[in-house]
């Protein structure tokens, strides 16, 4: 048999060290990477980076390649590649899975600002502060790049490309990151506003923490719409059981009938 799983993601990687020990032998493993990142953290198994060339091309590879199961476990705002998988699946009669992180919820004391897209979130900012904490990554920052009176601290794990924002200084980083240095860094750089997607999951999360405790409002851009009717697991566990269930069972070999004795 072989799985293929869309990853790029810190349940991705779970998910390939999981499935190494569950897959029986001789079974194949597949992890691809969209590519936009430098030096990424590679999992297990066998690792493909780049694009399929749309729904027509993953659903290509997984005929050629004789995929018995394909798990989406693509970071919440990669939209395009998930509808792609969907499509992909649906023409190579290939089971589908979604691994899903939830959303991060608001608790009590903070001061969260919903945003259906970056220029939206971009429309916000100057009515809620002036030194800009920008957490959405290296690619949109066109969508600020005309805020010429704020200042921004944008962190990513790579260099970003124009346009950008005139005032802005780049912090190159990757997480998990700690709620103490969340907290130095809005001290140290007098942050007054956050601006964050809703990725979810535990690695980045401080920040809305450390925003809660220094009394600021974080611009909250909501994620963008997942296809309907795929089933969805909200963490790689759940996705090795999903496996074992679907398929595993299915692929493995039966006992022949007993024989008679004597």
């Amino acid at each position: 048999m072989h799985v293929l799983v869309l990853g790029g993601t810190t349940e991705a990687r779970r998910l390939a060290e999981l499935l190494v020990e569950v897959l029986p032998a001789g079974a194949g493993l597949t992890s691809s990477l969209a590519g936009r990142v430098s030096g990424p953290r590679l999992p297990p198994g066998e690792v493909r980076i780049g694009g399929f060339g749309g729904a027509d091309g993953l659903a290509d590879w997984l005929r050629t390649h004789q995929v018995d199961a394909l798990i989406d476990a693509t970071h919440p705002f990669a939209g395009t590649i998930s509808f792609n998988a969907a499509a992909a699946a649906a023409a190579a009669h290939v089971p589908l899975l979604a691994v899903r992180r939830p959303g991060w919820v608001p608790g009590e004391g903070d001061d969260w600002h919903a945003a259906g897209s970056l220029a939206e979130a971009a429309a916000a900012l100057p009515a809620l502060g002036r030194r800009v904490f920008l957490t959405t990554g290296r690619t949109g920052l066109a969508a600020f790049a005309g805020l010429d009176e704020l200042w921004f601290l944008m962190r990513s794990v790579d260099t970003p490309e124009a346009p950008c924002p005139a005032r802005m200084e780049v912090l190159l980083d990757r997480g998990p990151f700690t709620l103490d240095g969340e907290r130095e860094l809005i001290r140290r750089h007098r942050i007054d506003v956050v601006v964050t997607k809703d990725s979810g999951g535990a690695a980045t999360a401080p920040k809305l923490t450390a925003a809660r405790e220094a009394g600021i409002p974080v611009v909250v851009v909501r994620r963008p719409p997942v296809p309907e009717g795929i089933p969805v697991v909200e963490g790689p566990e759940p996705a090795v059981d999903w496996l074992r269930e679907h398929i595993l069972h299915r692929t493995q070999p039966t006992a022949g009938p007993a024989q008679p004795s004597g």
